[in-house]
């Protein structure tokens, strides 16, 4: 295993994480864990050198968080440092924070989390939590030994990244989406830069998107093809983001036995400044396949919002945009039926043309809401 550097910190994270957010199920029954199994893939890991086991409160429905703590028995528990986070949306008044916490802690069947973030932290959740005190609370937990180090994970955009990390001293790490596809999307490279700069550890999450860079189509497969050196996509995926001296680690959510052999050995051969300038380029070309398969040209400006009927178009065009270029039709209808509110779909639209007028790509965007919302919509929501 290869180490690297944890922002001031002297100690030196494995290059890779496990994330216990896609542990292996059963019956596809994401709250029901396959726990023989979890246990044996994360034990794998720690084997074979990872220190960095990352969960958190809703993960697998609530049960991550007491797998991984059965996972760390036997002695496994002192030879890693634990990550979970504070369900921040659920928090309602400042007494949450304890009793979050303490519920954590015994689930996790320890009594110190090392790496405690702030989950999910946006321009919605971030002054919500602070109306209720987070930072004198976490000074607090940090005093008295509950937590190790204060972070905080992210999905907005960077205005609001930059804002997060300058709001206090008591940050050591701050964890992002990041991966060779979203190098301008929520805080991208532009925020592991700022942040690495402050002296943060940056923990990079969805190296792979999820997974939705392991089985490219055509055109991207026949250009991996072309290399030198042959990887498999995956791996070059995770070589870009370790290629990277600001990463302090990245996590990988693995389901499988062989995605986690696969990934040690790819964090075996991983290492910052490894991948030569013709692979960057290569890379490069790659990225640009894949946005050659947009069919929607939003750029998300939100020229068209608000949308008198409540229409998320920029949403709505994202989700279809990115099923056009990775694939994952479940996924991708998973997102839409779950996490777009009815009021927002895209069959709300009464046809105005209010937004075709504002668009400045001058898209049809009365037609592609109704090409969207036939594909996304799922046979138990039509």
């Amino acid at each position: 295993m290869k180490y690297r550097t944890f922002g001031r910190l002297d100690w030196k994270p494995s290059a890779l994480g496990f994330g216990a957010m896609r542990l292996p199920v059963l019956d596809g029954d994401m709250g029901k864990i396959d726990e023989p199994e979890a246990i044996r893939m994360i034990r794998y890991a720690i084997d074979h050198g990872v220190n960095y086991v990352d969960t958190a409160y809703p993960y697998h429905r609530g049960t991550s968080e007491a797998l991984v703590g059965r996972a760390l028995q036997e002695g496994y528990r002192e030879k890693v440092r634990l990550a979970t986070k504070m369900p921040c949306w659920l928090i309602e008044a400042p007494e949450d924070f304890d009793r979050y916490l303490d519920e954590q802690l015994e689930r996790l069947q320890t009594a110190r989390i090392d790496f405690y973030l702030l989950h999910a932290l946006n321009a919605k959740s971030w002054p919500k939590v602070q109306e209720h005190g987070v930072l004198d609370w976490a000074e607090r937990a940090l005093d008295d030994g509950r937590i190790g180090h204060l972070g905080f994970s992210f999905h907005d955009d960077y205005s609001v990244f930059e804002e997060i990390v300058n709001a206090t001293d008591l940050w050591t790490f701050c964890q992002i989406q990041y991966n060779y596809m979203d190098v301008e999307e929520q805080a991208g490279r532009k925020g592991l830069l700022y942040a690495a700069d402050k002296g943060l550890a940056v923990v990079v999450m969805e190296p792979i998107r999820g997974g939705q860079l392991v089985d490219p189509p055509e055109s991207v497969a026949e250009l991996w093809e072309s290399a030198p050196q042959q990887r498999t996509p995956a791996d070059w995926a995770l070589q870009w983001v370790w290629n990277q001296p600001e990463v302090s680690l990245l996590l990988s959510g693995m389901s499988t036995m062989e995605h986690v052999v696969e990934n040690v050995t790819s964090a075996e051969h991983s290492g910052v400044g490894t991948l030569t300038e013709e692979e960057l380029a290569l890379i490069g070309r790659v990225r640009e396949a894949y946005q050659s398969l947009i069919p929607i040209p939003c750029t998300k400006c939100d020229y068209c919002q608000p949308c008198p009927s409540g229409v998320s178009i920029p949403r709505i065009f994202n989700i279809y945009n990115e099923l056009t270029m990775y694939g994952g039709l479940d996924r991708a209808q998973m997102i839409y039926n779950n996490w777009v509110k009815p009021e927002s779909r895209a069959d709300q639209c009464t046809e105005c043309g209010e937004c075709e007028e504002k668009c400045p790509q001058q898209i049809e965007i009365i037609d592609w809401l109704k090409k969207a919302h036939a594909a996304l919509v799922s046979e138990t929501q039509s």
